[in-house]
C-alpha cells in the first residue's frame, strides 16, 4: 500500500540527526582549516561536503519536524495537529 513502517518512519528521524552530527564532528575535526576553500572556485574538501550535505539531510526528506508529525499521527496514532488557517 506504500505506507512506511512505524521503524522506517523513526529510522528517517534518527538518521537525519546521526548523519548532521557526523558533519558538525567532521568540522571540528578540520578545525580552522574547516573554514578555507582548497582551491577556487569552491574547492572542498571531503569532509566540508559532508558538511554541507548533511545540512540538507534534515530537509530533503521531509523537515525533522514534519518527520516527527508523521511519526505522531502515523505510526503513533496521534490526533493531528491543528491547521491554522490564513
Amino acid at each position: 500500500d506504500g505506507s512506511l513502517s512505524r521503524e522506517a518512519m523513526i529510522y528517517k528521524l534518527y538518521w537525519a540527526v546521526w548523519h548532521r552530527n557526523l558533519g558538525k564532528l567532521a568540522m571540528d575535526v578540520l578545525g580552522p582549516e574547516a573554514e578555507i576553500l582548497e582551491a577556487a572556485p569552491y574547492g572542498l574538501s571531503r569532509l566540508q561536503s559532508l558538511f554541507l550535505f548533511t545540512r540538507s539531510d534534515t530537509i530533503y526528506g521531509g523537515t525533522n519536524q514534519i518527520q516527527r508529525n508523521i511519526i505522531a499521527e502515523r505510526a503513533l496514532g496521534m490526533p493531528k495537529e491543528p491547521r491554522v488557517r490564513g
